[in-house]
């Protein structure tokens, strides 16, 4: 069997249950600092350092977590060339802007993995070959958080919307900070950098036109379409 099918929906069922658990927690613990900082210390700044050194922590440890059990619990069913891309494209998916290096060993039937993302963080694991990899267990079959609706806009201009989803595990306000914590992200990453050196502007519409894919579905995002729709109003609208 191969990855594409049921073993490849095991694998990033996992991923995204592991990602929304930890980022829902994650959240609410940077909530609790962002009340806690102030009372704590006087100094903005100083605060603002702890939270950002917190927050990287929390980031680093979560994707880690979630990386081991990865490898841990996913087995692949062969080391054939189409199934190691299929793997690849999907850690790919799951990491956002990261280099994912596969390593397969024919002669112990196992398959090293290396991550290196843009932060400088690096992981490294091993995962197992078995023929018998297709198959689903009852814990596999656990459904995973469905999209729903998460329309956003400027506070500027209210009437130009963003059609976005977000999981149903996230409210409203865990879905905005999320969104922000993407925003500032992909600005800090290679590919944000390089756009920002060719002039591009630091702007809301800029991120979500040019932000992979991978980094919003790590934080229980998704982009239906890359540019804005403008409310229509149904006054005036003649039924037939």
């Amino acid at each position: 069997m191969r990855l594409g099918t049921a073993f490849g929906t095991t694998a990033l069922r996992f991923c995204d249950m592991n990602k929304e658990t930890s980022k829902t927690t994650e959240s609410q613990l940077l909530e609790l600092l962002k009340k806690v900082l102030p009372k704590a210390t006087h100094d903005p700044k100083l605060a603002g350092r702890i939270f950002a050194a917190v927050e990287l922590e929390l980031k680093a440890k979560s994707r880690l977590n979630s990386f081991e059990k990865f490898c841990a619990r996913v087995e692949v069913p062969d080391l054939e060339e189409k199934t190691l891309a299929e793997l690849k494209g999907q850690l790919a998916t799951s990491f956002g802007d990261a280099d994912v290096t596969l390593k397969p060993n024919r002669k112990e039937k196992s398959l090293a993995v290396e991550i290196a993302l843009p932060d400088g963080a690096q992981f490294s694991g091993e995962i197992r070959v078995n023929p018998n990899a297709g198959a689903l267990n009852e814990e596999d079959e656990a459904p995973v958080a469905k999209f729903i609706p998460f329309p956003v806009c400027l506070p500027g201009d209210k009437e130009l919307v963003w059609m976005l989803a977000r999981r149903e595990t996230l409210s409203p306000q865990e879905g905005a900070i999320a969104l922000t914590k993407a925003e500032e992200e992909f600005w800090g990453s290679k590919t944000g950098q390089k756009l920002l050196r060719d002039r591009v502007e630091r702007i809301f519409p800029e991120f979500i036109a040019r932000v992979p894919s991978g980094m919003l579905t790590e934080m229980g995002l998704k982009r239906h379409y890359k540019t804005p729709e403008a409310i229509k109003s149904l006054r005036g609208v003649k039924r037939s």
